[in-house]
């Protein structure tokens, strides 16, 4: 039995819950430019202080953005600390007003806490580029995601590392951390569901999780955020096992889904940003035979070893194996990167029987004369940008309560809110880039030939400027 148990006389309190001011004074802290003064309980500590945890100040939260961006340079370090005081903060205030009701203790607020700081610590390279462009094309059918293996690495931190941790709260961080995604445990082998919504909801989608990065994303990109997560944090209530909040702040909800939205359209998939996220995607490709790359991803104690970094290796690198991979990232740092040729969003009665659009299907939409293209000339990316729920407004599956006096809980049809809202709530975006910027011309002319055979009309809304399809 490791220093955490259930019963609360087993627990420090200065540990777990800093129930005093003279105990947060005397704990650690850092100072986060988003949060202000983080406070760090001893457990957490024994996580943080590991070269695993450390790895992810190596890691940028969004990846290749600050080529676009330059302020985005923050790390998944910053954000794992914003979660982790995000999730004690958000566990604290329920306490606070139900602890009694609900019978949370400082066993379950340690255990969100540690699920909040290590949700990401088995995050790959360059953002979502690692799970999303590079291991589809060298792992076909594999299906390896980055929160299978934070649950992995969180196992290896703690034998690595003899950290006297109870395995009960182990066992739960690990069911928090998998929540959002398709590996998530039953619901009905669960105790306290709702502390399960806290670090990754794969109930409603609202989560620390997203609290944390919209706001630093915004901040460091020079954005504006209006979204103010404090209010849902201060107002949020547990009815049947699952936390809800009040009916009039229905709008703030929204704006927490639109601004995750807006980002993802202008700042996560900027055309820029793809187009050199596409590049690394190549050059990790090229490089992944002879640094074996992909091979790392089963095992923690050879994954902890790849971050950001990887891509100075190749760099500074002389083997000739290399050659390929290190012209892509010199064709990034002059900024001769891929040329955007368009793009068009996928008409709403063509979504649901929707397939990703290849580098095959617009070659072969190219009319005999000129050019000859070949597959190797064209890079497509199909974009999709949703309010976290597919085609579905994420508000249906939220619920709701009128005010504290009511133990009621309910949820608010589409029609009941707004017209101003949006009626549906996915775009699916294909955009075509070339290779060669002498070739911009011939591939636009391709892509415009694809949408005319697949849908009947140019979908696009504007035409390729003839200026750059005449660049050489």
């Amino acid at each position: 039995m490791g220093a955490f148990c259930k019963e609360d006389a087993c627990f420090s309190s200065i540990d777990a819950g800093f129930t005093s001011s003279q105990q947060l004074r005397l704990s650690k802290h850092v100072h986060d430019n988003v949060h202000g003064n983080i406070y760090l309980d001893s457990l957490s500590l024994k996580f943080i202080d590991t070269e695993q945890f450390q790895r992810l100040r190596d890691l940028k939260q969004l990846g290749m953005t600050h080529m676009v961006y330059p302020g985005a340079t923050h790390s998944r370090f910053e954000h794992s600390l914003g979660v982790y005081w995000l999730a004690g903060e958000a566990v604290q205030k329920l306490k606070n007003y139900q602890g009694l009701e609900l019978g949370i203790d400082v066993f379950d607020i340690q255990t969100v806490k540690i699920a909040g700081l290590l949700h990401d610590v088995g995050h790959g390279p360059f953002s979502h580029l690692f799970e999303r462009e590079f291991l589809p094309r060298v792992r076909s059918g594999s299906k390896w995601s980055h929160e299978e293996m934070s649950v992995k690495m969180v196992d290896h931190i703690v034998d690595e590392h003899h950290i006297d941790v109870d395995s009960e709260m182990i066992k739960k961080v690990k069911e928090m951390i998998l929540a959002s995604s398709e590996f998530s445990i039953p619901k009905a082998s669960k105790e306290k569901h709702f502390l399960y919504d806290i670090v990754a909801n794969g109930r409603n989608g609202i989560d620390v999780d997203k609290f944390d990065y919209i706001v630093r994303d915004c901040r460091a990109c020079g954005l504006g955020c209006n979204f103010e997560f404090q209010r849902l944090m201060e107002t949020m209530r547990v009815l049947d096992d699952e936390i809800c909040y009040r009916a009039k702040d229905y709008l703030t909800i929204h704006k927490l889904f639109s601004t995750r939205a807006d980002l993802y359209r202008t700042v996560y998939t900027h055309p820029k940003v793809k187009a050199i996220e596409l590049m690394v995607a190549d050059a990790l490709m090229e490089a992944n035979d002879f640094l074996e790359i992909a091979s790392s991803i089963e095992d923690p104690s050879d994954y902890w070893k790849l971050d950001d970094t990887i891509i100075k290796a190749i760099e500074i690198a002389p083997n000739q194996e290399l050659k390929k991979a290190r012209d892509l990232i010199l064709r990034i740092h002059r900024r001769n990167l891929y040329q955007f040729c368009n793009e068009y969003a996928v008409p709403k009665d063509k979504l649901e029987n929707y397939k990703d659009v290849t580098a095959q299907d617009i070659v072969c939409s190219q009319k005999n004369g000129g050019v000859i293209l070949s597959e190797e000339d064209v890079s497509v990316s199909n974009v999709r940008i949703d309010l976290t729920r597919g085609r579905h407004n994420p508000l249906e599956s939220i619920n709701f309560f009128k005010d504290y006096e009511s133990d009621r809980k309910f949820s608010i049809p589409d029609d009941r809110i707004s017209h101003l809202l949006p009626s549906y709530c996915q775009d699916m975006i294909v955009r075509v880039y070339s290779k060669k910027p002498e070739l911009v011309g011939a591939i636009s002319e391709a892509f415009e030939n694809f949408q005319l055979k697949t849908y009947g009309i140019k979908a696009q809304v504007h035409a390729t400027p003839e200026k750059k399809k005449r660049r050489l």
